[in-house]
């Protein structure tokens, strides 16, 4: 486990599955879980901190993102939040969410985005905070990439990126898979060698040859260096569709991107 501060709250990140992350963000009022792919990992953290959990935050209904749910409201009697729209979906689920929402009020300051395209119920979290502010991302943004398009159009992806990238430079984002390093390959593979990106991948190298993750990361990074955020900046857009004889519209670029990184 490793544990980040944001002033007044701290997220502990937890490893589970192959390469799924389960987050905690605890206050000292509550204890929320952000897509718990597994229970016992949860409940070990729970018993190390002694305290029960409070909340379930899902992202997406996926199983490694909810697998979870049920055997830990079980135990705790938690409340799961989770997509309206998709509530059929969410195991357990007790507390609907839509795009503007704020659950949690007066124990965290909590908005809620709609960011379809990995699925069609796919929301995030930001958390915010005296420092900077917490993304729970679930499944739309990874380090150096993204997720793939399951329910999803292109466009609904490209919307839901851009959304993320309005958010401050400094947010720090807690994705849930430990990716990073394969994605900057393929970019540095199939769509950039920028400096930047290079350092980032040397960067990742360290972390993880250290024993320590490669998230969570910063927004600011990611649209420097994350391929599947580049079609925002018009000059890599041009000159990317120019190389490739596409159109040289952001979503033409970034659908092109998502494609070969499907069959990378």
């Amino acid at each position: 486990m490793w544990s980040y501060e944001h002033g007044d709250f701290t997220v502990h990140q937890i490893p589970a599955l192959s390469d799924n992350f389960i987050y905690l963000i605890a206050t000292d009022e509550l204890l929320a879980c952000v897509d718990p792919a597994e229970s016992a990992p949860v409940e070990a953290v729970c018993k190390a901190l002694g305290r029960p959990l409070t909340h379930i935050l899902n992202t997406h209904h996926h199983r490694d993102h909810t697998g979870g749910n049920l055997d830990l409201k079980a135990r705790y009697g938690c409340a799961v939040l989770g997509a309206g729209h998709d509530a059929a979906r969410i195991p357990g689920i007790d507390i609907r969410l839509a795009e503007g929402d704020h659950p949690l009020r007066g124990e965290l300051d909590i908005d809620v985005l709609s960011i379809p395209g990995h699925t069609s119920g796919h929301i995030a979290f930001v958390v915010h905070a005296d420092g900077p502010d917490a993304l729970f991302c679930g499944d739309t943004l990874f380090g150096a990439g993204c997720g793939r398009l399951f329910e999803g159009t292109p466009e609904q992806m490209w919307h839901s990126l851009q959304k993320l990238m309005q958010l401050p430079p400094e947010t720090h984002f807690y994705c849930a898979h430990e990716y990073t390093l394969n994605n900057l390959n393929f970019c540095l593979d199939k769509v950039s060698q920028d400096q930047e990106i290079k350092a980032y991948h040397a960067w990742c190298e360290n972390r993880l040859n250290g024993g320590k993750p490669t998230i969570p990361g910063n927004l600011g990074r990611e649209m420097a260096c994350n391929p599947m955020l580049l079609p925002a900046q018009p000059g890599f857009c041009n000159a990317y569709a120019r190389s490739h004889n596409i159109s040289d519209d952001p979503v033409s670029v970034y659908t092109h991107i998502r494609e070969a990184r499907n069959h990378w």
